[in-house]
């Protein structure tokens, strides 16, 4: 029995190393404060057409962001690479915000997907292409977001690939108005979480060894705040200008 407790203990503690916060705590309590501002204006009603855009109702659009949020914490391992000397333990600075880098025990880095970064984004693009039929302008505005999304993509020693900030959010919103206005907003959206995948984490994963970042992780730090306003900025920013939909459910 206690030989059981032991091994499920070293069985907990490692899984619990792939899951933290992706920035600092005071960073990510500033992309909880958008949130709660946004929580306050929707029940006031003033993004209401906004999200109308998006193709859901406010209330459904505020637990998509809240799940983001709790989803950023955690991270599925998907591999391992080669050995090498790994930085753990610290904070990383980059355009102006402050990534963690989780104390690991690894002997190896791990490449993990994160669920609020990478997962919630992707199940949510493909149900918005396939409900507003968006195939051909959904991966056409994905491709040009990735392609850019690339070259402003960076490897950061110890934390993986970063891009800057507010870059995703911005030119996904100028993508999308170009491609239709009437559908803006969701194409903000579906470009903005799978174009930034793409474009700085997936076609970048050659990249990842030798940094010393112990887990490379996919739509985590170095990504997740983009792809977060994105799901903001984007879509409010295109839906100013665009046709509301209906949502699904007042």
């Amino acid at each position: 029995m206690i030989a059981e407790l032991t091994d499920f203990g070293a069985w907990f503690m490692q899984i619990s190393q792939f899951h933290y916060l992706p920035l600092t705590p005071i960073f990510f309590s500033f992309l909880i404060g958008i949130f709660f501002i946004l929580l306050i204006v929707v029940e006031l009603r003033l993004l209401r057409y906004a999200y109308l855009s998006l193709g859901l109702s406010p209330r459904g659009a505020l637990m998509l962001l809240l799940a983001t949020l709790v989803g950023s914490f955690f991270n599925i391992p998907v591999a391992q690479l080669p050995p090498e000397r790994m930085v753990s333990n610290r904070v990383v600075d980059f355009f102006g915000m402050q990534y963690a880098v989780p104390l690991v025990d690894l002997s190896q880095p791990v490449i993990a997907v994160n669920i609020g970064g990478a997962v919630i984004p992707t199940l949510m693009s493909i149900y918005l292409l396939a409900r507003l039929n968006l195939w051909g302008k959904g991966l056409l505005a994905t491709a040009i977001v990735a392609l850019i999304i690339h070259w402003l993509a960076n490897p950061v020693p110890g934390l993986g690939i970063a891009v800057p900030v507010f870059e995703p959010a911005i030119i996904t919103a100028i993508v999308a108005l170009v491609l239709s206005r009437r559908d803006a907003a969701p194409l903000a959206y579906i470009a903005g979480g799978l174009g930034t995948l793409i474009g700085a984490d997936i076609t970048n994963l050659d990249k990842v060894r030798g940094l010393g970042a112990p887990i490379a992780s996919i739509g985590g730090a170095g990504t997740f705040d983009g792809i977060f306003l994105t799901g903001i900025m984007a879509v409010l920013l295109a839906s100013l200008v665009s046709r509301p939909r209906m949502a699904a459910s007042s």
